[in-house]
């Protein structure tokens, strides 16, 4: 596959950016070898800057789920700059995107957007000390939450520990209140709090975990926390910046029956631009200037695109939601199916998890059958997954450039693409193996 073009721009890009690239999750570490430089997208492809087209599992990284240049949102989108790009006051948009959110949201009663994911999850942690008055915040390893200071934390030797920083230019004061505990591990979580409890201002926690892979958070471990936020007086924030709207109507949260205090969002919420938001009870959220005194802003927050962008996406999936999700639903299995059915068949030790429109192989340690936790999603084989994700992009399928990154699907995707990925799967598993399956 000719690739001259897209190793052409990235060499000009090195001189440019730190890496090359504007975000490190672009840079193919956990894979090697050079970036793809994209030009475009239309519905479940990409095309690069040599005109190669690739079926994308990757979708901007989970917000396109009705795939790349929907016509209702490229008609809003066009509608929006025809009026103008931004105001710095308020609009009739931000009212019907809150409104939106907070009638499919089963937590949210207020809402204030933001810029992006890391901005939504600051500010819910900013709040959720500056209405219970405490400082201490308790995190999952394993778990990301987007680049916040407090959050770029490294686990000790002991299951639960105190954070210290993992990233230079953090202050060790910066993280001193950040806990950390083992994921999935309802027993750990409620050992902190027999210790901490009273200094605890709330727990952040992806209740799909999608960046050690798809790590769906059991019902035991989540119904754990939402009971010891409750007993000990501190606020549950359900970080759904991922899996909001992605694995149900209500996000993760009304797949569990599960209802946090907060909720951070972004991805899906914008239709692919650039947003973020939090939401909760309203009693809560009139914490936050100018009602209350927790404090932020942005000059950006609830701008004319992305706003339009966000309503068009979310009325798209409320046209009949049932049905949206049920085939999101369908066709993520259907790719998992053929997933495990090729590993099997190659005898590779892999396990498929999915749950939604999010799905993740992991190639796994000798050891485990499948991932709950970092710790055994830190032993995968990433090599394999590297010779597996390069077999794939010669075949014209893009999948994550790690093993720890989620898969998405999108109403784009059909039967007979993800027919033709599976193909494709087995193709490359052959390659890698040296042998013909079954």
């Amino acid at each position: 596959m000719n690739q001259t073009n897209s190793k052409r721009i990235f060499s000009e890009a090195l001189k440019l950016m730190p890496g090359g690239v504007n975000s490190p999750a672009r840079a193919f570490g956990g894979v090697g070898g050079t970036p793809i430089v994209m030009d475009r997208g239309e519905g479940c492809f990409l095309f690069d800057a040599d005109g190669n087209r690739y079926i994308d599992y990757v979708l901007s990284w989970g917000p396109m789920i009705l795939g790349h240049q929907h016509p209702k949102v490229n008609a809003a989108l066009n509608a929006a700059v025809a009026r103008g790009t931004s105001f710095g006051a308020p609009t009739l948009a931000e009212n019907r995107l809150a409104e939106l959110v907070i009638s499919m949201v089963p937590s949210i009663e207020k809402i204030r957007l933001v810029n992006s994911g890391t901005e939504a999850t600051m500010s819910a942690i900013r709040l959720a000390r500056g209405y219970t008055g405490r400082d201490r915040i308790v995190k999952f390893i394993g778990n990301y939450h987007g680049h916040v200071d407090s959050l770029l934390v490294a686990a000790g030797s002991a299951a639960a520990t105190l954070g210290a920083p993992n990233s230079p230019g953090i202050t060790r004061g910066t993280t001193a209140d950040t806990i950390l505990v083992p994921y999935n591990r309802p027993e750990l979580a409620e050992a902190v709090f027999h210790e901490f409890g009273p200094t605890i201002a709330g727990i952040i926690v992806e209740p799909v975990a999608g960046n050690m892979g798809c790590v769906p958070g059991t019902s035991e471990f989540l119904k754990t926390l939402r009971k010891l936020t409750k007993d000990y007086g501190s606020l549950l924030i359900f970080d759904e910046v991922m899996s909001g709207f992605r694995v149900a109507k209500g996000g993760a949260q009304e797949y569990y029956g599960i209802i946090p205090d907060l909720t951070t969002l972004g991805k899906i919420i914008g239709g692919g631009l650039p947003v973020g938001a939090y939401g909760g009870r309203a009693e809560i959220m009139d914490y936050v200037i100018p009602v209350g005194k927790v404090y932020q802003a942005g000059t950006l927050s609830g701008n004319p695109l992305a706003t339009a962008a966000g309503i068009a996406t979310l009325s798209v999936i409320l046209e009949d939601p049932r049905s949206f999700y049920d085939q999101i639903e369908q066709k993520t299995t259907m790719l998992a199916n053929g997933l495990e059915k090729a590993a099997k068949d190659f005898k590779i030790h892999a396990s498929v998890q999915h749950i939604g429109g999010m799905i993740t192989i992991f190639f796994l340690g000798n050891e485990d059958t499948r991932i709950d936790h970092w710790d055994a999603a830190s032993r995968c084989n990433k090599d394999l997954f590297a010779k597996f994700f390069w077999k794939l992009i010669e075949k014209g399928v893009y999948f994550p450039c790690s093993q720890f990154e989620t898969m998405f699907l999108s109403t784009a995707h059909t039967e007979e693409i993800i027919e033709e990925t599976i193909e494709k799967v087995r193709e490359s598993f052959a390659e890698i193996t040296g042998r013909t399956g079954f």
